[in-house]
């Protein structure tokens, strides 16, 4: 039997592994859920004064600590003093030394948003004029590299631990209470136990290294865990740790007494057989209702140590998403952690301890329940982290909702059919009988020496009486796996885990993604600021300078974002441009190539190419740009994303 099961098990641990790793390497910088949506300094302009402080708006409200906001001048020193304050409630800002020479300078940023999320980015801005800058600001810090992928693949163990602990207790006590004495099932849920355990320990380690520096030596550092530890994630992961010591006190009872079969009362005069106390009964109900309720209350708690620190505690009612949270992710244990607990069943359970047609019908009741349970709270969680039909093509979050909504309709699928096996198996003619315990014999120890032989014969009767009773039950077992009904169900089970895996890893990514809903408010934000930095820098203001902003998509991986185009002072003769690269968030990020050309289409002048140089992280610049007559001009922009992935977007402007 171990070996048609082991390439099995086999295969689903395979798929847990490839599916985990593949998405959350995919999801790496797209994980920020608070955008930069303006600054002042604005990026890229040229103030003829130097200011006296940054500040720095984003979405919604961040976490910030000495080193969060600095600003650097060309030669990479920082100019900087003091630490951020809050000047409103989503604006930020620090002072500035005061007579910064002439130059550009680097604002880089890296902060915490309230999901507890990562956000840095870094801009420039130029005194006088611009200049050549040394400074070079990766545009991923924190939650990115090695720690990155670590921090995602614990949150992946994290989500699977909890859902396999409260899955397969609520299997045990809510459908197939002998599963209690099952060696299987018990390793099931302590397996849950432990890597939940470990996986909260790990994210704990991890998390100072996540948000601030991204590198691995600082896992150790004491210092960083002390600030986690004051911080709303800390406090939710050590809630969590907390819960699972009364989950192990659950677990002890429900694996420990309530699994020991009822004790009996003294023999009958009329017979030899024990009948069962009616009082051990009641005890046993009243065990099995205080272990239902316990264990609700633990596993509302440890659903409640994500809600209160993640996409539910933030944005859009935050009263209502954070129950409405917890009660999703219920659902989602009850069904899955209890698929995985039945399907181990079916397949480890002894032959004497069969799980019966009436457990399976009873977990499809369940599972039925909870599904209707998931699309009720899943419609309202899409609505607020959404908020318009676009966001789920027109957003990296709304593309992975619709994969979420595929796989579960997939998995209610296959459910389905799990269920018309369930039916067949229950309304089969044959039933499993049960195995006859072979009669132990009472043997006393010889009496004279003489006896001797007597209690060898009466030894070797008894070893073979077992040997008897295994063969019984190894063909039990055999004839119980051959029943065609049986085996249909464990293959579709089996398939429901394996789809299982897939929509687990999908929604450990969404936790990590920015929500449509903030995604497209940046943008609109971002839009706006611009439109009224275009407006404020025509030709025809004081400035004389032009900006341009130009969404663009490659199609390619991270080919979405938008291109900022500067040219000062738009007129005949030399001129200086700068281009700068955004992601849709606002975040700067730097690409393998840029270029740009200008055409006069009524003289049929052009296009003249221009290469600019590369200054910082996202910025390209260059001067001496002749333009060699007044008109309306076409500035397109060539950008290339990657070795074969790249777009080109244009506009009209009055130069001259």
């Amino acid at each position: 039997m171990t070996r048609t099961i082991t390439p099995r098990w086999r295969t689903l641990v395979l798929l847990f592994l490839a599916v985990a790793g593949a998405l959350l390497a995919g999801a790496g910088p797209a994980s920020a859920h608070a955008a930069l949506t303006g600054s002042d300094p604005a990026q890229g302009v040229v103030v003829k004064k130097a200011p006296t402080q940054v500040s720095l708006t984003f979405s919604e409200k961040v976490a910030m600590n000495d080193d969060s906001l600095r600003v650097l001048d060309p030669k990479g020193k920082r100019v900087d003093t003091g630490k951020p304050s809050e000047v409103t409630g989503t604006t930020y800002a620090v002072q500035l030394k005061s007579g910064l020479d002439k130059g550009t300078y680097t604002v880089a940023y890296q902060v915490v948003s309230a999901d507890s999320h990562p956000v840095s980015g870094a801009y420039t801005f130029s005194v006088g004029a611009p200049s050549l800058t040394s400074v070079s600001v990766s545009d991923q810090t924190a939650d990115g590299g090695v720690v990155g992928w670590l921090y995602g693949f614990g949150r992946y163990v994290s989500y699977a631990g909890f859902i396999v602990l409260t899955g397969g207790a609520a299997f045990v006590l809510a459908c197939w209470r002998r599963g209690s004495g099952v060696r299987a099932v018990q390793r099931l849920v302590v397996g849950g136990w432990l890597a939940l355990t470990a996986a909260t320990l790990w994210l704990l380690l991890l998390r100072g290294a996540y948000t601030t520096s991204g590198k691995f030596a600082d896992v150790l550092d004491l210092d960083l865990l002390a600030q986690v530890l004051q911080t709303k994630t800390g406090a939710a992961l050590v809630s969590r740790l907390l819960l699972l010591a009364a989950a192990a006190l659950f677990i002890a009872v429900l694996f420990g007494a309530y699994a020991r079969p009822s004790p009996t009362t003294t023999l009958n005069d009329d017979a030899s057989r024990r009948q069962p106390d009616s009082s051990e009964d009641e005890e046993k109900r009243d065990l099995a209702f205080g272990l239902a309720i316990g264990g609700s209350v633990v596993a509302a708690g440890l659903a409640a140590s994500w809600a209160m620190a993640e996409h539910a505690s933030t944005g859009l009612q935050p009263g209502i998403a954070m129950p409405v949270d917890v009660i999703h992710l219920l659902a989602v244990a009850t069904w899955l952690g209890g698929l995985v607990a039945l399907l181990v069943s079916l397949y480890r359970a002894p032959a004497e301890t069969p799980v019966e047609a009436t457990a399976v019908r009873r977990f499809s009741r369940v599972a039925f329940t909870s599904v209707l349970t998931l699309v009720a709270t899943g419609t309202y969680q899409a609505w607020r982290q959404l908020g318009s039909w676009s966001a789920f093509t027109d957003t990296w979050y709304g593309q992975l909702l619709l994969i979420k909504i595929g796989l579960v309709v997939l998995l209610v699928g296959i459910a389905w059919i799990s269920r018309r096996w369930t039916g067949r198996l229950a309304n089969a003619a044959a039933t499993t009988t049960e195995v006859e315990q072979p009669k132990k014999e009472h043997v006393t120890a010889p009496a004279r020496a003489g006896d001797a032989e007597q209690a060898g014969e009466s030894e070797r009767a008894a070893q073979l009486a077992r040997q008897q009773a295994a063969i019984d039950t190894a063909r039990q077992k055999q004839l119980r796996d051959a029943d065609p009904n049986r085996s249909g169900l464990r293959r579709s089970v089996f398939a429901e885990a394996g789809v299982a895996v897939v929509l687990l890893a999908v929604a450990t990514v969404l936790t990590q993604t920015e929500p449509g809903r903030t995604e497209q408010e940046a943008k609109a934000a971002t839009s706006s600021s611009s439109s009224s930095s275009s407006s404020s820098s025509t030709p025809s203001s004081s400035s004389g300078a032009l900006t341009l902003d130009m969404p663009f998509d490659t199609g390619g991986t991270d080919g979405k974002g938008l291109v900022r185009l500067d040219f000062d002072p738009a007129r005949v003769g030399g001129n200086e441009m700068h281009v700068y690269v955004q992601r849709p968030n606002g975040r700067a990020f730097d690409i393998p190539e840029v270029k740009v050309s200008f055409t006069l289409e009524a003289k049929k002048i052009g296009p003249l190419p221009v290469t600019p140089d590369h200054i910082a992280t996202g910025h390209w610049a260059a001067t001496e740009v002749q333009i060699p007559m007044a008109g309306e001009w076409k500035i397109a922009v060539t950008v290339r994303t990657s070795d074969i992935d790249q777009a080109t977007v244009s506009k009209s402007a009055q130069i001259g």
